[in-house]
């Protein structure tokens, strides 16, 4: 094959990538209905993973969590360029509650011998304060501003890694039904300050809501607060 035509085919794949990425993305509701089901699925994800002792998220990493952001349905691409986008959410530990969410975004993408289109959910549980504070600037990298590894499972699970003990953020994922620890080093994490001012109706960023108690309790607030009150409390 000839170093143009391998050109033209990377090509190709990257704007097949961004094309299926695109389209994957709902159209966004003024009234925030999009926002408000992004809440309600994150709540069945967390409720999932908590539901089978073999693949459930540890007591004790939950216990010590300091922020759990969670990204339903997302979406990975790859036709030897790989691609992915989600919408999620995160809270923050207040005291013996959680805040309200806030919401954010995720893209990734990596080289390899990769084809197809998958969705899974992603959780993500920020153990450090640093590794919060991080997360709600205007553009957090994964594997940079912040260390990521994936996650032990198993509800009563002990043991944990040295790179598991050390990391900032440790990270889960759901693809067809099944859990397990996953590591997206390189992915990007941004606020999604649009996604804010549609669902609270005022244009907040990140922080005044998961540290200043911005947002609100617009339904189905209560619902999440109960589920990460039920699992990490």
């Amino acid at each position: 094959m000839t170093r143009v035509m391998k050109k033209f085919l990377t090509v190709v794949a990257l704007m097949t990538v961004v094309v299926v990425l695109q389209t994957s993305r709902p159209a966004a509701q003024d009234d925030g209905v999009e926002e408000a089901e992004r809440i309600a699925r994150s709540a069945e994800v967390l409720d999932a993973i908590m539901a089978a002792d073999d693949s459930a998220i540890p007591n004790a990493i939950l216990e010590r969590a300091e922020g759990i952001a969670v990204f339903p349905g997302t979406t990975r691409v790859g036709f030897g360029f790989g691609g992915m986008r989600g919408r999620g959410i995160l809270s923050a530990r207040s005291g013996d509650s959680w805040s309200a969410p806030a919401f954010l975004t995720l893209t990734g993408g990596s080289f390899g011998l990769q084809i197809g289109v998958e969705r899974s959910d992603i959780i993500l549980v920020i153990m450090v304060p640093e590794g919060l504070d991080n997360l709600v600037s205007n553009q957090f990298s994964i594997g940079v501003d912040a260390g990521l590894a994936a996650g032990p499972v198993g509800r009563n699970a002990a043991a944990a890694t040295d790179l598991q003990l050390s990391a900032q953020i440790l990270s889960y994922s759901r693809v067809r039904g099944v859990f397990a620890g996953i590591t997206i080093n390189g992915s990007t994490i941004r606020q999604d300050v649009d996604a804010n001012e549609r669902f609270y109706g005022s244009r907040l960023e990140t922080r005044p809501i998961v540290f200043e108690g911005g947002g609100g309790d617009r339904e189905p607030v209560g619902l999440w607060r109960q589920t990460l009150a039920r699992h990490a409390n």
